[in-house]
């Protein structure tokens, strides 16, 4: 005996959908980033720099891997999850404008993850390139405009959180026992 799916307001399904296509998407660029990082980090030799500074010159391309799966596939998919069931115990539908501002968190774990890629290529470039001072290279980011990379940076992940706090306030709030 199968159940039929109980419908999901229009607005959910949209949400759901999104969600479960940027986290496929994500997967997708999570695996090609694990390969990218393998393929450049071959370039730079324990020959050409000494051990601890290649490995200060490949952390941070290494790290956008596992960053991509938390904020690109596992988040998106447990928002879903979580929106599935709270419907399905009997929470309130929730409004068109607070499931909104989960595009907001996908779009800013977009430029999340293209500023740790932008971050990991500036450094392991540099560095293969002769820069061996990474006091220098941190200097040289963004163009030497810390006041932009702060900006960018503050706004992407300050919204992220911003977002996703929002949303989980108005599920939070959609769980409450009826009177």
């Amino acid at each position: 005996m199968t159940a039929t799916p109980s419908p999901l307001p229009d607005h959910y399904a949209t949400v759901v959908r999104r969600l479960l296509r940027y986290g496929m998407v994500m997967i997708v660029v999570g695996l090609l980033s694990g390969i990218l990082f393998q393929e450049s980090a071959k370039k730079l030799t324990y020959e050409d720099v000494e051990p601890g500074l290649r490995l200060e010159a490949v952390i941070h391309l290494a790290l956008v891997h596992g960053h991509i799966f938390v904020t690109g596939v596992l988040m998106p998919l447990g928002i879903a999850g979580a929106l599935l069931l709270a419907r399905k115990v009997g929470g309130a539908e929730l409004t068109t404008r607070s499931l909104r501002w989960l595009t907001w968190y996908l779009v800013l774990a977009a430029v999340t993850v293209t500023l740790m890629l932008y971050k990991g290529y500036h450094v392991l470039l540099s560095v293969r390139w002769g820069t061996i001072d990474l006091a220098t290279v941190d200097a040289t980011f963004f163009g030497g405009y810390v006041w932009v990379r702060h900006v960018v940076y503050g706004i992407a992940h300050a919204g992220m959180g911003i977002s996703v706090g929002i949303f989980a306030v108005a599920l939070f709030r959609s769980l409450r026992t009826p009177r």
